[in-house]
């Protein structure tokens, strides 16, 4: 019996910065926020078929909201058509976002290597910005996203 071939993507998702969060409570990245939007855009740009295709092994195996790093998986055949279906989106919820593709491997463990890596320099990154404001309750989180990462299977 022959596996599914699958096709794993480590994507980053940029906030527009001209949002005005102030006045509505901050957009949190979720798996489900992202699973919406990217089926949305597949349906709206590919039809009801391509959905139907698409969602067989399409899942957001991991997404963190500290450093709003996601991994997406897509079957071998329709991971292109999931890519292009991400460029396309432009917002989840009512938050304007871009999506940045990191790294595409056709491995769990690959993509698990390229996200702990990528993952851990961002958070750096944001501890080094957020200074002495940076609460031990935030790094305990990122600790528990970054033990999330490292349990990863198909």
């Amino acid at each position: 019996m022959v596996g599914f071939k699958n096709r794993y993507m480590v994507m980053e998702v940029f906030l527009d910065p001209n949002k005005d969060t102030g006045v509505d409570e901050p957009i949190i990245i979720t798996q489900f926020n992202l699973t919406k939007a990217i089926k949305d855009v597949i349906l709206t740009n590919f039809g009801e078929c391509a959905l139907a295709s698409s969602t067989n092994s399409f899942q957001v195996k991991y997404v963190n909201p500290i450093t709003k790093l996601c991994i997406i998986r897509a079957s071998r055949e329709e991971y292109q058509r999931v890519w292009a279906a991400i460029t396309m989106v432009r917002s989840v919820g009512s938050c304007p976002v871009v999506f940045n593709l990191l790294d595409l491997s056709g491995s769990i463990r690959a993509c698990r290597a390229a996200a702990l890596k990528c993952d851990e320099f961002k958070f750096q990154q944001y501890q080094s910005l957020a200074g002495a404001r940076l609460t031990p309750e935030v790094q305990q989180q990122m600790q528990s996203y970054l033990d999330k990462i490292k349990v990863l299977e198909h």
